[in-house]
C-alpha cells in the first residue's frame, strides 16, 4: 500500500517537496491557504546548488525557458558607480555542475505547480489552511480549515513549508526563544519595465550597488522586458507581529532618504519604479533538528534566512532534495527525517549565519567600507569563486 504524505504549504519549498516524494513514492497532498497561486513576490536568484536538485526532479528545462541567465554578478560602490567586483558566471555549469538563473518567483512557482499536477500521485488542495498536527499512532493527524468548516485529515508524514510563523513548528516546544525576530531591514520591491531603464542596467547581469546602511540589487527578467529591483534600507518597521508586505508608497520618503546621496543613476533607477511593495525581514534562531518523528519541516519554517546570499529559494529547494535521498536510502519514516535533518542542519545553519555576515559587510560605512572595497578589488575573479564553491558546489 503506497504511503501518504500531506505538505502545508504550496510555495517553492512545499512544491518541490511534493515533487521529491512523488518520486519516492508517495501519494502527497498539498494544502494551501491561498485561494490561488497568484503572481506574488518579485525576482530570485536560483544558483546551481537549487537548479541541480530541479534538474534531478526533472523540472530545469521547464524553469530554464522563463529564467535569464546572468553573464556576470557585479559589485559597485553606490556613491559613484565604481566597479569593486565581477564575477562571470560563464563557466557555472562546468564549475558548479548546474546553470545560475534568474527569473520571477511567481514563474518558478507555476513551472513546479505544472510539474505537481501532472504527476498522478499530487494533489494539490488551495483555500485550506493546516492548524494544527499531533502523532496518532504510527500516522500524524492533521486539524484543516477551510472556510469556516474544520476538518481532519491522517498520513504517514506530515511536511511543513508554511513559511516564517510556521504553525507546525511550534510542535517542536522551542519556546520564547525561537519567536520570530524583526533584523532591523526592510527589503523594498519593484519591477520596473526596461524602456525606461538606462542600457547599461539591461545587460544580462546581477548588479549589486553598496553603500551605507543600504544595498540595491537589481537585474533583467523575463526576457529583458522587466528590471527587478530590490533595494534594503535599516529601518524600524510599525508592527511587530506582521511579516505582511504593504504598500511602500506611502513609506516612499525612507526610501528616498536612505539613497540621497548615492549615484545619479542609482537615485533614477529607484525613481522609474512606481509600485514599490515592502517586506519586513525577520528571523528565527539556528535550530538542531528539522524533523520530530513523522514531521519534518522545509524552507523557511525549518531555517528562514535573510535574503544576502540569494539563498532562501535555493535552500528550501535543497530540502527538497535531501528528503528525496533520504527517503531513496530507507523506508522507514522517523529514520529517513532523522538522516534528513543530519544532512540539512549544519548546512542551513552555515548558509543563516553567512547571510547575516553577508548583511553587515554589505551596510559598512566609514573606514570599515573603504576597506571593504579594497579587499574586493584585490580578490580577484579566481579567489572570489573559489569563496562560493561550498555553497553552489555542493
Amino acid at each position: 500500500m503506497s504511503r501518504r504524505a500531506i505538505i502545508s504549504g504550496a510555495g517553492i519549498g512545499g512544491l518541490a517537496t511534493a515533487l521529491a516524494l512523488s518520486h519516492a513514492g508517495f501519494d502527497v497532498t498539498l494544502y494551501e491557504q491561498a485561494g490561488a497561486l497568484e503572481e506574488f513576490g518579485a525576482g530570485l536568484q536560483l544558483t546551481p546548488n537549487a537548479t541541480r536538485v530541479l534538474s534531478s526532479l526533472g523540472v530545469l528545462e521547464s524553469v530554464r525557458a522563463v529564467s535569464t541567465v546572468p553573464d556576470a554578478v557585479c559589485v559597485l560602490r553606490g556613491s559613484d558607480d565604481a566597479m569593486l567586483m565581477r564575477m562571470a558566471l560563464d563557466d557555472a555549469e562546468r564549475r558548479w555542475g548546474a546553470p545560475y538563473l534568474a527569473l520571477h518567483r511567481a514563474d518558478l512557482q507555476r513551472a513546479l505547480a505544472v510539474a505537481a499536477e501532472n504527476r498522478p500521485n499530487v494533489r494539490l488542495r488551495l483555500g485550506t489552511t493546516v492548524a494544527g498536527a499531533a502523532a496518532d499512532g504510527d500516522r500524524v493527524s492533521v486539524g484543516l480549515k477551510r472556510g469556516a468548516a474544520t476538518i481532519e485529515d491522517q498520513a504517514d508524514l506530515l511536511v511543513a513549508a508554511d513559511g516564517l510563523r510556521s504553525r507546525v513548528r511550534e510542535r517542536l516546544g522551542l519556546g520564547d526563544a525561537d519567536k520570530a525576530a524583526f533584523t532591523g531591514r526592510v527589503a523594498f520591491r519593484a519591477a520596473v519595465d526596461s524602456s525606461l531603464v538606462d542600457p547599461r542596467w539591461r545587460r544580462p547581469e546581477v548588479l549589486l550597488r553598496l553603500g551605507r546602511n543600504a544595498h540595491l540589487v537589481h537585474y533583467p527578467l523575463r526576457g529583458g522586458s522587466v528590471v527587478n529591483l530590490v533595494a534594503v534600507i535599516e529601518a524600524r518597521w510599525r508592527s511587530a507581529d506582521s511579516d505582511h508586505p504593504w504598500d511602500g508608497e506611502a513609506d516612499r520618503p525612507a526610501l528616498e532618504r536612505a539613497f540621497d546621496r548615492w549615484s545619479a543613476s542609482t537615485r533614477k533607477l529607484l525613481a522609474a519604479a512606481t509600485n514599490w511593495r515592502a517586506w519586513p525581514l525577520y528571523g528565527r534562531p539556528p535550530i538542531g533538528t528539522f524533523s520530530l518523528g513523522a514531521i519534518a519541516l522545509v524552507g523557511d519554517a525549518a531555517h528562514p534566512m535573510v535574503p544576502f546570499l540569494a539563498q532562501g529559494a535555493a535552500q528550501a529547494v535543497e530540502d527538497a532534495g535531501a528528503l528525496g535521498r533520504a527517503f531513496s536510502q530507507t523506508s522507514l519514516i522517523p529514520e529517513a527525517l532523522m538522516a534528513y535533518s543530519r544532512s540539512r542542519v549544519a548546512r542551513a545553519t552555515r548558509v543563516q549565519v553567512e547571510a547575516l555576515r553577508q548583511g553587515r559587510i554589505y551596510h559598512m560605512s566609514g573606514p570599515a567600507a573603504l576597506a571593504r572595497d579594497v579587499a574586493m578589488r584585490l580578490i580577484g575573479p579566481q579567489r572570489l569563486k573559489s569563496r562560493y564553491d561550498w555553497l553552489y558546489g555542493a
